[in-house]
């Protein structure tokens, strides 16, 4: 199997870094736009799409600054992270996604975030 590599996603929102941050740390927030249903115990979030289960580790975190997830079938160095900045001049929240892909599927990576991206800001009323 090809080694993924890592990309980087971002994305302008308009709202705090507080309520983005909560719709990407909390099974609610997440259950409002990344999956169907979304559970947690112990740091560890399961996520249900379409009756077929993943289970994701919170690795690292800082309040309304980002959290970093694991799946717990991918290798140690693959994980996903969403990170809340403010660009300095505008002062405007981006929302920035590192994710792990085979080259070859990076492109089709990005459009399926595109499309979760775009059901949280509908949720967050962007």
């Amino acid at each position: 199997m090809a080694k993924k590599q890592l990309f980087t996603l971002e994305y302008p929102v308009r709202c705090s870094p507080a309520i983005l941050y909560e719709f990407l740390s909390t099974p609610a927030g997440m259950q409002e736009w990344f999956a169907d249903k979304v559970d947690e115990r112990d740091h560890i979030f399961v996520f249900s799409w379409n009756g077929s289960v993943e289970k994701a580790q919170v690795t690292e975190k800082e309040q309304d600054k980002f959290i970093r997830y694991r799946w717990l079938e991918a290798p140690k160095e693959e994980y996903f992270e969403f990170r809340i900045e403010k660009t300095e001049v505008s002062n405007q929240t981006i929302l920035l996604i590192k994710d792990f892909a085979e080259k070859g599927e990076i492109k089709d990576q990005t459009q399926l975030w595109d499309y979760q991206i775009k059901e949280l800001f509908h949720r967050l009323g962007n």
